[in-house]
């Protein structure tokens, strides 16, 4: 973690949260992810299912296992980057980027992703997810 992350996480316990929560993606540990949720989290990505597997809201703590099994299945992510880390009231706003391989189509690609946190008493209560949707359903389809 940079200075100025680290300074971030310090100065703002939700951005601290969720700089946690990557480091957990990072370790592959999904269920430390799903713990850190509400029973009523809504947790997903925007855009049309029918462009992509997870491109859906997925509801409560078992949705959110479910995201990370199909997100597993549809791509294999070879890098993930948080970037920028900023906060207002109960809302984290994170600015990323990310490079993968779609499974079915064997087709490479990077996009960026802005991530909206919600949180409530220490929890994840809602992740709204954007990304280059038109991008990520054209190496779908390959």
């Amino acid at each position: 973690m940079s200075k100025s992350n680290l300074a971030l996480a310090q100065s703002n316990p939700n951005i601290g949260l969720i700089q946690s929560l990557y480091a957990m993606f990072g370790r592959g540990d999904i269920a430390a992810i799903v713990a850190s949720t509400t029973p009523d989290v809504v947790w997903g990505l925007d855009g049309r299912p029918t462009d992509m597997p997870f491109l859906r809201r997925f509801h409560g703590p078992a949705g959110v296992q479910e995201f990370f099994t199909v997100l597993a299945e549809v791509h294999d992510i070879t890098s993930f980057e948080p970037q920028e880390f900023y906060a207002d009231a109960d809302k984290v706003f994170v600015i990323g980027r990310y490079s993968w391989t779609m499974k079915p189509s064997g087709v490479k690609g990077s996009s960026d992703w802005l991530h909206v946190w919600t949180i409530r008493n220490g929890k994840i209560a809602a992740l709204r997810s954007l990304n280059d949707t038109a991008l990520l359903a054209e190496a779908w389809r390959g």
